[in-house]
């Protein structure tokens, strides 16, 4: 390692915490922000998104090559600003503090409580496929909590990074919020910080990483990590519907979302049907595959990984179905990869090995629910199931056998979108969760709190023990039954 390397990961390291230190202050100088001083951070947050929407979308295609609008209003902005609403809303009854219950023949006239108190300044690492989303909707829940935040870009997401680091000082002190932008070596330094907590977006593989550099100082994190998500279509489900829900998502950013269908388990005898409304299906959503409604794979090394991973998938025997019709190859300068359903696949392809990020869709077929238990529990616990079945009994077996997540009955990655409910992953595909109530909960500190009452019965337990401590431990040892 040159000294010119070292020089700049020194002066790297002593920004970012110098970054830490000043937001750490501000922490201690109103460690409780009060519930108006919540709301209008909130209110800022929106506001900034709002202004500067049109700046951001042009941002984010840049960083993509070519990115739809649609999508990034659709699955960025919307669900942003829809989270900071229902923030706003509910933050009031989150911060209260909760009664709790208190054995009163043991403590007569003492009172238990708990209080939700911020924890100071959090850590966000943010993945490029939604780079507002993971970071705005992180930071709805640390501002509603009444944290300070920090949050690292990822290094595909310069345009958007630089255009953030440029706006957000019109809106927020860096005392309250700084973005960070990462060209390739910050990212250790990042984790490395002695933050009060730390939410990572992004692969297993870097995860690992980020939580072995969070563990030196004892950080806590949340991991929001990838894994490969099943879909399974059960016969009594409309194999045209299921088509046209899975098909539409699967091609949503290029599939470059970590919550998309992986894979998918259709029933034996609707494998053909399920080809043909797929080959209908992408030519009607996208008559024009060049079109800007077809978003780019977000750099040359993801998109040349999708065709060794589809080259690897013909040469080991997949039976291969381009729903393109042929008219996106290799060669595309603007990185648009065609979508393409793989048959009679096995484990030793790519495909079902890791998480594939892009608009390759592997098929298995089945003929009993069993099959397609004993296949996902065989394998690390995925980030999402999609059951699609009206057969309620059906419905709550794949969810009582099969741990996920999360879970979309009947369409694919909703359940993200849904601002009461906690999103978050288990085992390989992550730990802890943020959304709502439940991220509000992430972010803080439940302080619980003993208050003594006028009667210390406990005194008569110190020592030296004798008949009446004897007489009152049996008595509360009977109080037990």
């Amino acid at each position: 390692m040159t000294i010119q390397t070292l020089t700049r990961q020194d002066a790297d390291r002593a920004l970012l915490q110098n970054q830490l230190d000043r937001q750490r202050r501000a922490h201690l100088a109103n460690p409780v922000p009060s519930y108006q001083q919540r709301v209008q951070d909130l209110k800022t947050l929106a506001r900034m998104l709002r202004e500067q929407q049109e700046a951001i979308v042009e941002a984010i295609c840049s960083d993509y090559g070519n990115r739809s609008r649609e999508e990034t209003l659709l699955l960025e902005i919307y669900p942003a600003l829809a989270g900071i609403k229902d923030a706003i809303r509910n933050v009031k009854k989150w911060m209260k503090p909760h009664r709790r219950h208190i054995d009163l023949k043991a403590y007569p006239l003492s009172k238990n409580r708990v209080i939700p108190q911020p924890l100071g300044v959090i850590g966000v690492i943010v993945p490029w496929n939604f780079p507002i989303n993971l970071s705005i909707s992180p930071l709805t829940n640390i501002f509603a909590a009444g944290n300070h935040a920090m949050v690292k870009m990822s290094t595909n997401s310069c345009r958007l990074a630089e255009l953030l680091k440029q706006i957000s000082p019109n809106y927020f002190p860096e005392e309250k919020l700084s973005f960070i932008a990462d060209y390739g070596d910050i990212g250790p330094l990042f984790s490395s910080l002695k933050l009060d907590h730390l939410i990572f977006t992004g692969s297993s593989t870097t995860g690992r990483a980020v939580m072995r550099s969070a563990a030196e100082n004892l950080t806590p994190v949340t991991l929001e990590l990838g894994g490969k998500s099943p879909a399974i279509v059960a016969p009594d489900f409309p194999i045209e519907k299921a088509a046209e829900r899975l098909i539409h998502w699967k091609m949503v950013n290029a599939g470059q979302i970590c919550v998309n269908v992986d894979y998918l388990f259709l029933p034996e005898d609707q494998l053909e049907s399920f080809i043909e409304h797929a080959s209908r299906l992408a030519k009607k959503y996208f008559p024009n595959w060049q079109s800007s409604d077809y978003t780019s794979i977000i750099d040359r090394a993801s998109y040349l990984r999708l065709w060794d991973t589809l080259e690897d998938a013909i040469n080991k025997g997949a039976k291969v179905y381009d729903l393109s019709g042929g008219e996106l190859k290799r060669e595309d300068n603007l990185r648009k990869f065609p979508p393409h359903l793989l048959v009679n696949v096995s484990n030793d392809m790519l495909a079902m090995q890791r998480e594939i990020f892009g608009p390759l869709l592997p098929i298995k077929t089945y003929s009993k629910p069993e099959e397609v238990i004993d296949y996902i529990n065989a394998h690390p616990r995925p980030l999402a199931i999609y059951p699609y079945t009206h057969d309620k009994d059906l419905q709550n077996r794949y969810i009582e056998q099969v741990m996920s997540g999360g879970v979309s009955i009947n369409n694919c990655v909703l359940h993200v979108g849904q601002h009461d409910i906690p999103f978050g992953g288990v085992g390989e595909s992550g730990m802890g969760h943020y959304h709502g109530y439940e991220g509000f909960i992430t972010f803080s500190k439940l302080r619980p709190i003993y208050q003594q009452g006028p009667i210390d019965l406990l005194k008569l337990m110190r020592p030296p023990y004798g008949k009446v401590s004897s007489k009152l431990l049996n008595y509360m040892l009977k109080m037990t039954r």
